[in-house]
């Protein structure tokens, strides 16, 4: 039988203090087993002594695109930011960069800065670093967050493509092309990272499961078609059957934030104070769902594990 290891990453840990105290509860209770901080949250060193405090598995969510910048030098007169002296959001960095208005080299200055941070706070280097709300794969981006990485010695990130992404018709369409964008840009990313020697698990799945598209099944569901998938393209040497497959499940567990606490310099935003957040908290500890990871032989860990 086949071998599955699962990484039940807790996206945004650091941005507020709710955000904190629901994925802390899910790695206690074995629902998560491995956290991406936000260096830049309003409560990220609170999240790096909890980390600390409870042994939690912790990696990097690098973030460009919602509140302020580390760097101090980035945090006046930056491309990277808005008159307002914040970054430009989700969409308005995707704008602005295929308008070509982003400077690279502060990029990449701004990224060593938030590796630099996490270093500080947490006392080691991530063994894991993404990126909030995909950055990390977009065009340009995806070169020197590559060289980051490779600087840094970082072995692992994430390439947000998912299997059967294309068949789940119950995600809203607006959200599903901003989705299928993604994986565009995730494709066209595998040869860049590949290149600079970084590597991310066998399967990434997180996308049909967010918010309250939520649900035991539909976590089985997805792992059980990923898995199918993956086997029917491994090389039938060694026999398929002992070969360990690696997944990362992506999740934004938490209890909903509350105004004006949190957010990375501008409050939190409507996304973190949805009743969605404490929807996947609940749907992420059911008792069926650990005993499906049983059951299935898929055993949880974090990237240090790989």
């Amino acid at each position: 039988m086949f071998q599955a290891k699962l990484i039940v990453t807790g996206d945004d840990f650091g941005y507020c203090p709710r955000r904190n105290q629901g994925i802390v509860e899910c790695f206690l209770a074995g629902a998560v087993s491995n956290v991406s901080l936000l260096v830049n949250g309003s409560a990220a060193a609170d999240a790096a002594k909890l980390a600390r405090r409870y042994n939690i598995p912790i990696g990097l969510h690098a973030n460009l695109s919602e509140g302020s910048p580390v760097c101090e030098v980035l945090k006046t007169n930056s491309s990277l930011i808005n008159e307002d002296g914040f970054f430009h959001g989700k969409m308005g960095f995707r704008t602005a960069l295929s308008k070509g208005l982003l400077n690279m080299s502060e990029v990449k200055q701004e990224l060593k800065a938030q590796v630099d941070l996490f270093h500080e706070l947490t006392g080691h280097l991530p063994p894991h670093m993404d990126g909030h709300q995909h950055v990390h794969v977009l065009p340009e981006v995806r070169h020197v967050f590559a060289e980051v990485l490779e600087e840094y010695g970082i072995e692992y990130t994430r390439v947000p493509i998912e299997p059967g992404l294309h068949n789940c018709d119950w995600i809203e369409p607006s959200l599903m092309d901003f989705y299928v964008g993604v994986e565009e840009d995730s494709l066209n990313t595998v040869d860049v990272f590949t290149k600079h020697g970084i590597r991310w698990p066998d399967i990434y799945i997180g996308l049909s499961t967010m918010g309250k598209n939520m649900s035991v099944s539909a976590i089985r569901n997805a792992i059980d078609t990923a898995i199918v998938e993956f086997m029917s393209k491994v090389p039938a040497q060694p026999a398929p059957q002992h070969r360990t497959v690696t997944i990362e499940l992506m999740v934004h567990p938490g209890y909903p934030s509350v105004p004006p606490i949190g957010g990375c310099g501008e409050g939190p935003d409507d996304f973190s104070q949805s009743w969605e957040r404490l929807h996947e908290l609940q749907m992420l500890i059911k008792p069926e769902l650990q005993s499906h990871y049983k059951t299935r032989n898929i055993q949880l860990c974090s990237f240090k594990d790989l």
